[in-house]
């Protein structure tokens, strides 16, 4: 029986109701708003740029609000990323906004290693999100989701090239982030050097395959307006918390001993078109964009180091269980293969550290038969010397004893003959 039959039969056998009224669930939308609008935002921007570019004056003049901060010195070792936190609130809708500098950048002799910092920042931030997905209870609607959403990356405006340092880091970061090229402090250079530094710039990023963002025109309510701000990228831009009277009105601007710039005139500069392509219009996307592309991109990489895949080679649904066991095994066979390898390498050391040890012992006994044979023959030259000493010794004494011996006798002799000569005087005088 054909499937259109089964389902007129079935049709046939069921009772239609009709709608009595209005039934409301075109009213999602709001309620989805006013969850988000009690629940709160967030939003991270990362300010990439060589010191004195103007990054905090720009941030305070976007948000219009004056941010905490002290201003960096150009001796940093190297790069650091230094992070703060504000919460805003415009109207009822509540902001959690997170800036990131990167002090020192570009302020060191060697600037090889320059973008490293930063791109181990944004991979930090993509791995603590991970690892809160992968625990067994979550809690990411509570999460402060701290990865980067938008990278404003600073040009100084020289009106030359983009330096080898601007090209690389940007190239680095491309597939991490969503980049904005915006120029500082353009009004330092003239509107026609500007709007040639602006083609140079966008040459140069297309002919080195950096991918900057890109304002999305998919949805005909803002394709208009982006479509037409894609193609005033870099933004020039001006910062000032400055606020002057110009006419009748307030305003911020920067004055000069030649006039005065005006930061949210659009003959000026482009700082009014970063504020509504940034924040106005294009910040959701942003959100969305860092989390379907550039995390997304990320996930997918750890994932497959990790040994996790959609499919098998045969096209059939991955396990995640059988992973599991499969990645475990072969975690366990890798740990066997180095237990195995370190033993065999501790036998290998204890029978070298044997061989050196009889080795030395073996020079010890030679070099204690080498000092006792030497002292052998010192204690016998020793006695023989002693030996000789004792002999002219004794030798000396027999010869000392015949002299003594020789004088007492003559001593004896001499003394008989006096005797004798007094006597004949003697007898000679009674005569």
């Amino acid at each position: 029986m054909a499937a259109a039959d089964i389902a007129r039969q079935v049709g046939e056998g069921c009772r239609t109701v009709p709608l009595a009224g209005h039934v409301g669930f075109d009213s999602l939308p709001d309620q989805l708003v006013n969850r988000s609008v009690n629940h709160g935002f967030c939003f991270n921007i990362l300010c990439v740029g060589e010191t004195g570019l103007g990054k905090s004056t720009l941030m305070d003049t976007l948000f219009n609000t004056r941010f905490e901060g002290d201003p960096a010195s150009h001796s940093q070792p190297g790069v650091q990323l230094k992070s703060s936190t504000y919460d805003l609130q415009e109207s009822n809708v509540r902001l959690k906004l997170t800036i990131v500098g990167t002090v020192g950048f570009g302020d060191q002799i060697n600037k090889e290693d320059s973008y490293k910092p930063i791109v181990e920042f944004i991979d930090t931030q993509f791995e603590s999100y991970l690892q809160e997905e992968l625990k067994i209870k979550r809690v990411l609607h509570s999460y402060h989701d701290s990865r980067i959403h938008a990278c404003l990356y600073f040009i100084a405006p020289t009106g030359h090239s983009l330096k080898s340092l601007e090209l690389v880091t940007m190239k680095k970061l491309d597939s991490k982030v969503n980049i904005i090229p915006i120029i500082a402090k353009s009004d330092a250079i003239s509107k026609s050097e500007l709007t040639k530094f602006k083609i140079k710039i966008t040459s140069e990023l297309v002919s080195n395959g950096v991918q900057i963002y890109q304002f999305p025109t998919d949805d005909e309510s803002v394709a208009e307006i982006n479509g037409t701000m894609n193609a005033h990228l870099p933004f020039a831009v001006i910062g000032s918390t400055e606020e002057m009277k110009i006419g009748n009105k307030m305003m911020k601007a920067r004055q000069y001993p030649w006039g005065t710039v005006q930061v949210e005139n659009e003959t000026h500069c482009d700082f009014v078109k970063l504020r509504e392509m940034l924040i106005r219009v294009n910040m959701e996307d942003l959100r969305e964009q860092t989390h379907t592309r550039h995390y997304e991109l990320y996930r997918l990489c750890k994932l497959e180091e990790m040994g996790f895949k959609d499919t098998d080679p045969d096209s059939k649904p991955f396990s995640l269980q059988e992973t599991y066991e499969a990645k475990r095994n072969e975690f366990l066979g890798e740990l066997q293969k180095k237990e195995e390898e370190m033993r065999q390498m501790f036998v290998q050391r204890v029978k070298e550290k044997e061989g050196e040890l009889k080795e030395a012992e073996k020079e010890l006994h030679e070099k204690f038969d080498r000092l006792k044979k030497l002292h052998q023959d010192e204690k016998k030259k020793v006695e023989d010397k002693k030996k000789l000493l004792d002999d002219e010794v004794n030798a000396f004494k027999q010869r000392k004893t015949a002299a003594e011996l020789i004088q007492s006798q003559a001593q004896q002799a001499g003394g008989s003959q006096t005797l004798k000569r007094d006597k004949e005087r003697k007898n000679s005088g009674f005569l």
